[in-house]
């Protein structure tokens, strides 16, 4: 479990702000649950989703997302997953590979999170930020991510990190505004998740 507590150059926990708000987030709370649930309620609600709000610069560094108030969906999980180490909570990252306009092709990979809870294990959350259509809650063991796949060549991997995607990470810091990045979201194949620690087999398991 130690790996899902690392600080690393993009989950950079131990920068000072991230440690302050942690602390912050989590006082008058007194179990990891419930620190869980208000550290990725904070993240959904105060760090705008760079789409949705069309807001610059690109963020990847959870610190760098903190500071600017605003990211992608897996910048958020980076931001998450930084608030959750601080307080001692075993975090990690998760993908599904979702079409962009819910039409099908194009495809591009979104990410989010898995908290460990002591009482029910892992448990995944996704703090990209609701909007209509959209309604990511905390509400273990029942989870209520922010979408479904719909899709033959969709794709919900229950693999779970202790590191982001590097090519999630390579597609974040190449671009510098929003559209951009929207023009270049990460993608992988399907036959290919095995390779990037997504699978254990040829088979992925598909949203149930």
């Amino acid at each position: 479990m130690e790996e899902y507590l690392r600080a690393s150059e993009v989950i950079d926990w131990h920068h000072p702000e991230i440690i302050e708000l942690a602390k912050q987030i989590a006082s008058g709370h007194e179990t990891s649950r419930a620190i869980a649930k208000a550290c990725f309620e904070w993240v959904r609600d105060e760090i705008r989703h760079s789409f949705d709000y069309q807001m610059n610069p690109v963020t990847c560094r959870a610190s760098d997302v903190l500071k600017y108030k605003t990211g992608y969906c897996y910048a958020k999980s980076h931001l998450l997953a930084a608030l959750l180490r601080a307080n001692q909570i075993p975090a990690g990252f998760c993908y599904q590979r979702l079409s962009i306009d819910d039409k099908g092709a194009p495809y591009s990979l979104h990410g989010f999170n898995a908290i460990y809870l002591p009482e029910i294990g892992w448990y995944r959350v996704d703090a990209r930020g609701n909007k209509d259509g959209v309604n990511a809650q905390f509400s273990p063991p029942q989870e209520q991510l922010a979408f479904k796949i719909q899709f033959p060549e969709e794709a919900d991997f229950h693999a779970i990190l202790s590191e982001p995607l590097q090519i999630v990470v390579e597609a974040l810091q190449a671009q510098a505004t929003w559209d951009d990045m929207l023009r270049y979201l990460p993608d992988l194949a399907l036959e290919s998740a095995k390779n990037y620690g997504l699978v254990t087999n040829n088979e992925y398991a598909p949203a149930s």
